[in-house]
């Protein structure tokens, strides 16, 4: 039971429904699925009012290998990182040039 309790309390251990179908591309008739045969075990939350389930990431990861294949689940994983890196990346080149523009305006203030 305390791994259970553990692996919902973890950081990234879990994640919702709507996260499961964006970085998995499962559908959400799928998550039901596996759901009703006892392969995922789910939580009802609720921010500001939305409801969502929570689900525990390794179990999606699971019923993802079984469905698709090791690959696919490696490929979905790749994308899902590849993503995160791209968004960095445009939020740091982002802020290089804001930090660029603050220091040509100093700059000329220190040569006035």
């Amino acid at each position: 039971m305390d791994d259970l309790s553990s692996e919902w309390q973890r950081k990234g251990a879990t994640l919702s429904d709507k996260t499961a179908r964006k970085e998995y591309g499962l559908t959400q008739d799928e998550i039901g699925q596996a759901i009703e045969a006892g392969k995922l075990q789910y939580r009802w939350n609720s921010i500001h009012g939305n409801p969502f389930l929570r689900l525990i990431r390794s179990e999606v990861e699971a019923v993802v290998t079984k469905k698709h294949g090791g690959d696919y689940l490696k490929n979905q994983q790749t994308k899902t990182e590849l993503a995160s890196i791209k968004r960095e990346l445009r939020r740091l080149k982002t802020q290089s040039t804001a930090l660029e523009e603050r220091k040509s305006t100093l700059l000329a203030d220190l040569g006035k």
